[in-house]
């Protein structure tokens, strides 16, 4: 009697299993895979937000998100190699030139930041004077003073090009330093070399503390605006999933709530 009671509770318990088991592959299948690859502006990782934000799409759907962390113009590259399933970018232009290029691809801004122009205490350009960005940067050009490119296709390189194209005359020479690489890396050498620097917003913020000799010079244009959005490469469901939580109200919700050195940074697009 014993013995069928222990072989009843055993086929109970495989059913069980095999029950959890089924769930757990239909689940699967109607998000497609449960794991996603994300190439990542890396303001967007730098600044914490991702940190906020993926682990609650990861307990309300079950998939883990991979991050790749680079600049917008690398992440696109590698949305057109195939090597990721969903992109979120800062570059408006190359933005628009992928979606072009790429049949069924998707574009959907989802929350904006902004740039600050950082630079050293003393100021030597003036530009805490400039009634706008494109001042500021025609200041740092005409005093010659150093600056310091990312210079690596990102979407705040290709920012730093816009506001240079309106500056008459600004042939870059040696005050103009190209790092060719991300925002953090590029904070320092500006804060070793006393130099000016276009920054987001969120990365100066967290990283501020590590900077001493830099502080935000200029800041508020309109031009400044730093849009954020999401580009799906391909119909993956997975991807179309963390795309709708990014840009729904729970993702709204927790940007309102995230700080970067005590302040918003990040605000959702729609409201």
């Amino acid at each position: 009697m014993r013995a069928h009671r222990y072989s009843l509770v055993s086929f109970q318990v495989l059913l069980l299993v095999l029950w959890c088991a089924a769930v757990t592959v239909s689940a699967g299948a109607a998000t497609g895979s449960r794991s996603i690859r994300l190439a990542t502006t890396t303001s967007v990782e730098q600044s914490g937000l991702l940190e906020a934000l993926l682990p609650a799409f990861t307990r309300k759907t079950g998939i883990k998100v991979n991050v790749i962390a680079v600049g917008s113009g690398a992440a696109l590259e590698l949305a057109a190699r195939g090597d990721c399933d969903i992109v979120i970018s800062h570059a408006p232009s190359l933005e628009a030139t992928f979606v072009a290029q790429h049949a069924g691809s998707l574009r959907i801004p989802f929350m904006y930041s902004d740039f600050v122009v950082v630079g050293p205490l003393e100021d030597p350009a003036e530009v805490s004077h400039a009634a706008s960005a494109q001042e500021a940067f025609r200041k740092i050009a005409e005093r010659k003073a150093l600056f310091v490119s990312r210079g690596d296709g990102s979407g705040t390189h290709q920012k730093e090009k816009e506001l240079w194209s309106l500056v008459k005359g600004a042939a870059h020479g040696a005050w103009y330093l190209e790092a060719g690489q991300g925002m953090a890396e590029t904070l320092r050498i500006a804060d070793q070399r006393a130099a000016y620097a276009l920054s987001d917003r969120a990365t100066f913020l967290v990283l501020c503390g590590g900077l001493p000799r830099l502080r935000i010079l200029f800041q508020g244009d309109q031009a400044l605006r730093n849009q954020y959005s999401i580009i799906l490469p391909t119909s993956s469901d997975a991807a179309k999933a963390l795309a709708d939580f990014l840009a729904g109200q729970e993702a709204a919700e927790l940007m309102r709530l995230f700080r970067a050195g005590g302040e918003q940074v990040f605000f959702p697009s729609r409201t």
